[in-house]
């Protein structure tokens, strides 16, 4: 399925516009990270830990707004964004959000 920021896709045209699509993960890092993160934080420079925790928690959504868009019957998101929040002190919540549309290639 193609996932795009952009409203147009070059060499399509949305044939049906299905709706809003989103996924939603929620993750907390375990205590051992979380110290490890901590002791990290100390010194300053890149946290890998917290990284790695929001660049899979950003695929994981991902994946879940395009099964979503799936059953909509979708083949493609436009206008694809994130948002993300903290939850407890403890949490980070990730949101893939988008259109869910049907596209066809442009006519010539």
């Amino acid at each position: 399925m193609l996932v795009t920021t952009t409203e147009n896709v070059p060499g399509h045209a949305v044939r049906a516009t299905l709706g809003p699509v989103f996924g939603v993960v929620v993750r907390s890092r375990g205590l051992g990270g979380n110290i490890t993160a901590s002791l990290r934080s100390i010194v300053g420079g890149e946290i890998p830990e917290y990284t790695r925790l929001i660049e899979d928690t950003r695929r994981h959504a991902i994946d879940r707004m395009v099964q979503n868009a799936t059953v909509m019957g979708a083949n493609a998101i436009v206008m694809m964004r994130f948002d993300s929040g903290e939850i407890a002190q403890s949490m980070n919540e990730v949101v893939a959000y988008g259109t869910a549309v049907i596209l066809d290639p442009a006519p010539e």
